[in-house]
């Protein structure tokens, strides 16, 4: 059978061009990026992969990745002016190239720090069309992409705290629709990635930071 494609696959998304992967891919990377670390960077230091580093300024990549730490939607006329908005709100930005070797070729990583002084290292790609993907918070390997709202647990790796989690979803309603696992070490710090149908409310956010093991919780909004 042959899948049927919506007009929107078939033009892209609503974007300030050129490319739908290199600006408007970038920016909704930039934005969830933003969305994980939970406030506005004051510090970003973005470093660009692959066909990101070496076409991607001729694209506004880097405008469109700064632009997205900032809030803005791929189709936000802002992003032009990327780097103004930044210095008005007090982000400071450095870009750098690497080679991430066997990664996709549309590939960023952007280390963030709040104003908090909380500290997050998010890696992520452009597939084209406007679909990212994060592949990596911190050290742990992950998959999120900005389709669904997931919720993000930082917990200390021992019995039960998985368990406990899911049960408390459960008895708020909140249907699971996918969910991912790491742990640094056994007894470590693991990470708990829960993609929800809808978002999990601030109330039933608090209850899950109060279980035992929790370190860290974090709503991450679909993008």
């Amino acid at each position: 059978m042959t899948q049927q494609r919506s007009l929107f696959d078939i033009i892209g998304p609503m974007m300030v061009g050129p490319s739908s992967s290199h600006t408007a891919g970038a920016a909704r990377l930039g934005k969830l990026a933003g969305a994980i670390l939970g406030a506005q960077p004051v510090q970003a230091r973005i470093t660009l992969h692959g066909s990101f580093a070496t076409t991607g300024r001729g694209h506004g990549t880097d405008l469109a990745l700064v632009a997205g730490l900032l809030g803005c939607a791929p189709d936000d006329p802002r992003i032009r002016d990327a780097y103004a908005l930044a210095a008005e709100r007090g982000m400071q930005v450095e870009m750098a190239e690497a080679d991430y070797g066997e990664v996709h070729p549309n590939t960023a990583r952007l280390e963030l720090t709040a104003a908090d002084g909380t500290k997050m290292l998010v890696q992520g790609s452009s597939l084209g069309g406007g679909d990212v993907v994060v592949t990596l918070v911190n050290d742990f390997p992950v998959k999120i992409t900005g389709e669904l709202p997931v919720l993000l647990v930082v917990h200390r790796d021992q019995p039960g705290v998985v368990a406990a989690v899911t049960a408390l979803l459960a008895g708020a309603l909140i249907n699971i629709a996918g969910m991912q696992v790491a742990r640094e070490r056994r007894g470590a710090l693991a990470l708990m990635l829960i993609a929800t149908d809808e978002p999990v409310i601030a109330e039933v956010a608090g209850a899950v930071s109060a279980i035992e093991g929790v370190t860290r919780v974090r709503q991450v909004p679909a993008v």
